[in-house]
Order: structure tokens, then sequence, then C-alpha cells
């Protein structure tokens, strides 16, 4: 019996791909629209890979550049003053799923196990008013894994009665290297994995 599900934040319960993929392109708008257009296919490609990571990326492969990890922090924050009033309007919430964390929460333990940044996360959930569905809501730049690893522990939750929603082979990971199983959402190249559809007649129990 399942009691404890663990859900990725963007693109299972909040649709917010473009209006970050926008932010990025803004943040660098001082580099060519080619460089640009590079980071943006990749943010779309990764969808569970956090901004420090991308950020890096965008310095590391496509500038060909180090940078520093405080220079990293310093962007990502950038890039969270871009997109947070964006994000924090209701319509970008994913219906079908957002209807059965309200009509289920009561029923498991929910937890966030997000690839945004923690305290911007935390406050797009309190102005979203969805922090009262979940037991805890965690996100980078902890890796995904490891958030995974720590609600476990924490919890002493039992793997067979956890499990992991996403949208990204990043979820997937993180539940492969949790020894939970997996189910994806919203992205059909994953339906090689458990696949919901629709969480209108999905029961987990």
């Amino acid at each position: 019996m399942i009691k404890n599900i663990l859900w990725d934040f963007d693109g299972v319960i909040i649709d917010s791909m473009k209006i970050k993929g926008e932010g990025f392109v803004e943040l660098f708008n001082q580099h060519s629209k080619e460089k640009t257009d590079r980071l943006y296919k990749y943010h779309l490609q990764n969808g569970g890979v956090s901004r420090f990571e991308k950020i890096k990326y965008f310095y590391e492969s496509i500038l060909g550049e180090g940078v520093t990890e405080s220079d990293v922090r310093l962007q990502a924050e950038k890039f969270g003053s871009i997109v947070i009033s964006k994000l924090c309007k209701k319509e970008n919430l994913i219906k079908d799923s957002l209807r059965y964390i309200q009509r289920r929460y009561n029923n498991f333990n929910f937890h966030i196990v997000s690839g945004s940044e923690e305290k911007e996360l935390r406050f797009l959930c309190k102005e979203l008013y969805l922090s009262q569905y979940f037991v805890s809501i965690n996100g980078s730049p902890t890796p995904k894994s490891i958030l995974v690893e720590s609600v476990l522990k924490q919890n002493k939750y039992k793997k067979n009665e956890t499990i992991l929603i996403g949208d990204a082979l990043t979820d997937a990971n993180a539940a492969e290297d949790n020894g939970i199983k997996f189910y994806a959402y919203n992205n059909i190249i994953l339906k090689q994995y458990s696949y919901i559809y629709s969480f209108k007649d999905m029961d987990f129990e």
C-alpha cells in the first residue's frame, strides 16, 4: 500500500517551463541569440535540472568559460527576480494534478522534491495556497536524489510504501537511486515508465 507520495514541482504541479526558459533568455540577453537559444533548448530538454546547474552549463559548455560558485548563485538570484512575479499566478497551476492533491492530501503524506530553488519554491507554494497540502517542501541547490533520501530518512518511510511522481529523467534517476517506484507524468517521452495520463482515475492505494 502506498502511503507517501513525493512530487516534482515544475511540469507536474505548475506549468513553468516556458516562463523559466524566457527568464534564462532575459538573464543572458547581452549574449547572442544563438547562445541563448542553445540554453533555452537545454532548459526544455532538462526539466529536472536546477537553475544552478543550467547557469553553470551556460558558462562552461556554451560560452566556454569558467564560473565561480558565488557567480552562479548571484545569477540564480537575478533569475529568480525575473521569473517570480510571473510564476505567482494561479492559472499556471496544472488543474489535473492540483485537483488530485486537493482531494487526496489527507490520504497520503505528500512532499515536494524539486529542482526549483528552495526559498523561492516555498514562497511560491505559500502564494499559491499549496503549502497546506504538503508535509515538507524541498528544493535546490541540494540534488534531487539527496532530497529524496533525506525525506525517506527523516520520516522513516518504507521504500515500498513511497513513490515519486515527475516529468523528467532526473526524477526517474532520483527514484531509482533511492529504491522507490517512479511514475512519469506530463512527458510522453517517459512513457516506458509507469505513466499517469490523468490523475482523474488514479488510485495508488
